[in-house]
């Protein structure tokens, strides 16, 4: 690298010009050596955008001493420096007294080699002979060629590279020409049109800088979504287009009633064991459910009475589960494991409204959020996701409106050809598993679950026996997956997302009609 330059880049200018006006074109390396290249190439970039100048950059490879390779410009190269000891000792010289006059073992050894294959030297008995009177050091006259011009035939270049004698490093200079606007003095341009300009009329005979349209600017550093974030707005859209309203899901602890008891899964189910769910350690229990503010209403205990007796011995025209609840084990502490405990929440403060007529009016939630589960992790799991759930509670629902509403839903994403697979949740029935038919893989995929809300979890809540309440839900994750080309569920979320990524893709949009 050339030394720094205390020339500014205004100096440089003047430089530039007055050079091209004694030679056109000229070489940057011959002209300016000792200019770096960062100011050289403002100041070119400040002529060339005033058409002063014209240049292009030049890229090429030059060759460059080692420290080896110069020991051996300055004392010779060590077959040279061999013959030079020998032919001083006019009766010969032993190899003992050679490494001893050399001083380095390493120069003696090799030059030892390269004196006998050019035969300037051989042995005679215990000792080493000079066989010529005089040599030509061709080592040492290369790499001073070499030293002087950093250049060489490319034979030359490859045998000292080969002897490790040389390093190429990549070069850039420039070729400068004059421009259509050549003169030796940049004339100077105003940047901005002021009121004293206006005023005195000096704007009739200033010069203005152009406008440079193709400038990026200073880069901003703008924050950016993550993928997450942009695929949850689209949902978001859908659902505020089909008139749903979104759930408060900024609470990640429940307890086991909310995230369970309420939801009429047994204290049993093997969702329930800490190789499912996080448990927490401090505090270990909540308090009973309570009234959260002055305007609710409702009758908690009543509630927490209705959900325990549906458990132990039914009730609502069901048997129950007919086992002994315990209270300790429904106020247990967890990570939430799915958004459906918020969903529960807002249907059981939905059964204390009551419109003129004293009915329950029509509702329709959603949330979108993250949940908790003790998964194993690999490709496609996480111990944390995103949980979009829907909820819909309203008069004469029937299972086919549920498939109609699924088809509608899934249409919006540019999802179409659903299948419909029954299956078993404990708080919906008849449950259903989404499925549709991905292209890229071939086959059908689970794309997300489905149900109606038993009358054991409605109707402890107060609900009237004759709404039905549509629950769907399905993984924000996996849409993201595929809208970005991602296989590894890491590179979307925890500490191997890759900041780059977040920052450089576009915001998807989800295929629309």
């Amino acid at each position: 690298m050339a030394p720094p330059s205390s020339n500014p880049a205004g100096d440089i200018t003047s430089e530039v010009l007055q050079a091209l006006s004694k030679s056109d074109p000229i070489s940057s390396t011959d002209a300016f050596p000792d200019v770096p290249f960062e100011t050289l190439k403002a100041a070119l970039d400040r002529l060339a955008s005033r058409s002063m100048v014209a240049y292009e950059q030049v890229e090429r490879e030059e060759a460059f001493l080692e420290p080896e390779a110069e020991t051996i410009v300055a004392h010779g190269s060590h077959e040279a420096r061999v013959f030079e000891a020998v032919r001083q000792a006019l009766d010969g010289l032993s190899i003992q007294d050679l490494e001893s006059k050399i001083g380095d073992k390493n120069v003696t050894k090799i030059g030892q080699g390269k004196a006998f294959k050019e035969k300037w030297i051989k042995k005679d008995g215990a000792k080493l002979v000079a066989l010529v009177d005089t040599i030509t050091d061709v080592t040492r006259d290369q790499l001073k060629v070499i030293q002087e011009t950093r250049t060489h035939d490319p034979k030359i270049i490859a045998d000292l590279k080969k002897r490790k004698l040389l390093r190429m490093q990549k070069v850039i200079s420039f070729r400068i020409a004059k421009g259509s606007k050549f003169a030796l003095e940049m004339v100077k341009e105003e940047t901005d049109l002021t009121a004293e300009m206006l005023a005195s009329g000096a704007w009739k005979t200033a010069t203005f800088k152009p406008y440079n349209f193709n400038a990026l600017g200073a880069d901003q550093r703008a924050g950016a979504l993550h993928p997450l974030n942009k695929v949850r707005h689209e949902f978001r859209q859908i659902f505020f287009e089909m008139g749903f309203t979104e759930m408060p899901t900024n609470q990640f602890v429940e307890s086991g009633f909310w995230n369970f008891d309420t939801l009429f899964v047994p204290q049993q189910h093997p969702a329930r064991d800490l190789q499912d769910t996080f448990y927490v350690s401090d505090p270990v229990k909540a308090s009973r459910p309570a009234p959260t503010s002055a305007d609710d209403k409702q009758d908690y205990e009543a509630y927490f009475k209705n959900v325990r007796e549906v458990h132990e011995s039914g009730k609502y025209g069901s048997i129950g589960y007919r086992y002994p609840w315990s209270e300790e084990e429904s106020l247990r502490l967890v990570l939430r494991t799915h958004t459906t405990a918020i969903s529960a929440a807002m249907l059981q403060k939905l059964a204390g409204k009551r419109d003129k007529d004293g009915r329950v009016p029509p509702a329709r939630y959603f949330s979108i959020d993250r949940v908790f589960r003790n998964e194993t992790v690999d490709a496609t799991h996480l111990c944390e996701f995103h949980q979009v759930e829907g909820v819909i509670a309203d008069y004469g629902l029937t299972l086919g409106g549920l498939m109609e509403f699924m088809d509608t839903f899934f249409g919006a994403m540019g999802v179409t050809d659903l299948r419909f697979k029954p299956a078993y949740n404990p708080y919906t029935e008849p449950s259903m598993e989404i499925f549709s038919y991905h292209k890229g893989l071939n086959k059908l995929i689970e794309i997300g679950n489905s149900g109606i809300f038993r009358p054991e979890m409605l109707e402890a809540m107060g609900l009237p026996k004759d709404m039905v309440v549509f629950g769907f839900g399905l993984s924000l994750e996996r849409p993201t997956m595929i809208k970005y080309g991602i296989s590894n569920i890491r590179e979307l979320l925890g500490h191997q997302v890759d900041l780059n990524f977040i920052q450089k893709n576009p915001a998807v949009r989800l295929d629309k009609d």
